[in-house]
């Protein structure tokens, strides 16, 4: 049974993606699926007109004041438009040799389904937001490193780099996020979209050192269903990534110990990233998209307000 022409989650599924040429087109679709889907703009109240509030001072246009802030305070704040107070993102996408996993049932390899993620978070802030967006790369050290641009034509150039190959090298988060924390001479908001196959505590040890660097941070950690479930049934030869070798076993044996290790390794990172006030966003290849989307205004909308907050609070 075909699906209506006006539901939007059809854009949205993997399935659909999967079947799309080209990873400019699958990131738009996504993007304006997830526009369709909304009675109104997701965008409301993020970064339409302005975006912050600071105290009026002498000289400034009076067209500017915040009428309804002054009946609320009985005191003057000028609006500070969206050009004043724009977002800078840095994306960072695993291109290790795990990210290249891809199970039978799947649709997608773990690393299609982050540049994805990637490439319509790119859309979504060059296009509808218009903030300021950049892109690393890694596997064991940063492998490419583009720096943010709000130039609509730095669109195409985050695409090329993200449609290049992975590599063989393994994962080294906390490496890779130390290095960025010292690159990196301002705030920023950074997404991480990794499958996060690393030690958890080092990994969220580069978390916290971005945070002590004062970025906020969006963690989207991208696993194939398999990696999830563990449905395999009967003596399997699995073939290791990342230099893992080859392991023949009964899975069935394994299932009970695997499954537990895969909610502790969750759970290491939830727990974690909670504590740092870091956003941990799971995804399984086989779900929609909009998820990532949503996660995206949701931190972008926290951090206007608590500039906005600031702002009134100090008066």
């Amino acid at each position: 049974m075909s699906e209506p022409a006006g539901d939007y989650k059809h854009y949205l599924r993997p399935e659909v993606l999967a079947k799309i040429g080209g990873l400019e087109l699958r990131a738009r679709m996504v993007v304006e699926g997830y526009y369709t889907g909304m009675h109104r703009s997701p965008y409301r109240g993020t970064s339409v007109e302005y975006a912050d509030r600071r105290p009026y001072t002498q000289g400034d246009d009076l067209r500017h004041i915040d009428w309804k802030v002054y009946g609320r305070t009985d005191k003057y704040y000028t609006k500070e438009y969206e050009q004043e107070t724009n977002l800078e993102c840095m994306l960072v996408v695993d291109c290790s040799e795990s990210m290249t996993y891809r199970s039978p049932q799947a649709v997608m390899t773990k690393h299609q389904y982050a540049t994805v993620i990637a490439a319509s978070l790119t859309y979504l802030a060059l296009n509808k937001q218009r903030d300021s967006v950049g892109l690393t790369l890694f596997d064991e050290r940063i492998t490419r490193l583009v720096r943010p641009s709000r130039n609509p034509s730095h669109w195409r150039t985050i695409i090329h780099e993200l449609e290049g190959a992975t590599g063989p090298a393994k994962t080294g988060i906390r490496a890779v996020l130390n290095d960025l924390a010292e690159r990196l001479d301002h705030r920023v908001l950074i997404i991480l979209v990794s499958d996060l196959f690393d030690n958890a505590e080092e990994t969220l040890k580069g978390i916290a050192h971005l945070r002590f660097r004062r970025h906020e941070i969006i963690v989207c950690g991208v696993w194939d269903d398999a990696e999830y479930d563990f449905p395999f049934q009967g003596p399997t030869l699995f073939e290791g990534l990342e230099h893992a070798g080859r392991l023949l076993t009964e899975p069935r044996a394994l299932r009970d110990r695997y499954l537990e290790e895969v909610r502790r390794f969750h759970e290491s990172l939830r727990s974690g990233c909670h504590r740092l006030r870091v956003d941990y966003v799971p995804f399984r290849t086989s779900a929609p998209l909009d998820v990532a989307i949503s996660a995206y205004l949701a931190t972008r909308s926290t951090q206007i307000r608590k500039r906005s907050s600031r702002v009134l609070g100090g008066g």
